[in-house]
């Protein structure tokens, strides 16, 4: 991740408050257990993954403002181990769609509250290992800050807004989807798990607000 200091620092984090995170207020509760940020995972690998390459989530959104954010993140999560006791969830690459520019940058367009729109989210490219006993994650959501800034939900303009509503998004499952490119390592010995030492769920929520 792109460094920004000194609010946020670039490289891999552990997707849980720490003291040094940047928050409006203090918590230690894993970014998943937030109402609304919607969390999709894997059962532990049976077997290493390799992904490399695009990473684009393609989805059907609908929501009650005339405009709003939709992020996608994908998650390595590593079981726990004695470094980690709680596991370890490391965000490998993250993509945000302004969703009045869902037709393109010179030509933003409010949505019409209630409707569904057909939306795609892309991600900087990325190349990961997903090992054995690992889940991949992915984790929607309506705001990452201080990464990307606040969206009021007006459409108006963001820098100088004093006027902010909050948005309740849906996120409609029938058609929605990521699209990854998928690979096996060729070599057996990366196929065991490993003991991370970064210091940095199967639910879902059909709404979430923006913050």
């Amino acid at each position: 991740m792109t460094s920004g200091e000194p609010v946020m620092s670039g490289g891999a984090y552990d997707q849980r408050p720490g003291p040094d995170t940047f928050v409006v207020r203090p918590t230690t509760l894993p970014l998943a257990s937030r109402p609304d940020v919607l969390v999709f995972q894997t059962e532990p690998l049976d077997e290493a993954v390799v992904v490399a390459g695009p990473v684009v989530a393609r989805l059907s959104v609908s929501s009650t403002a005339v405009d709003t954010d939709i992020t996608v993140k994908l998650v390595d999560v590593h079981p726990p181990t004695p470094h980690h006791p709680a596991g370890f969830a490391m965000n490998v690459t993250e993509g945000i769609l302004r969703c009045r520019y869902r037709d393109g940058f010179d030509t933003p367009i409010p949505m019409e509250p209630g409707e569904v729109y057909e939306i795609e989210v892309v991600a900087p490219d990325t190349a990961n290992l997903f090992a054995a006993g690992h889940r991949i994650r992915v984790d929607v959501a309506s705001s990452s800050f201080p990464r990307f800034d606040v969206n009021p939900g007006t459409g108006g303009q963001v820098a100088g807004s004093r006027r902010s509503v909050v948005a309740t998004n849906t996120l409609h499952l029938g058609t929605s989807h990521l699209e990854l490119r998928v690979e096996r390592p060729t070599d057996p010995d990366v196929a065991t798990p490993v003991d991370d030492h970064h210091d940095e769920e199967h639910h879902h929520e059909e709404h979430h607000h923006d913050h």
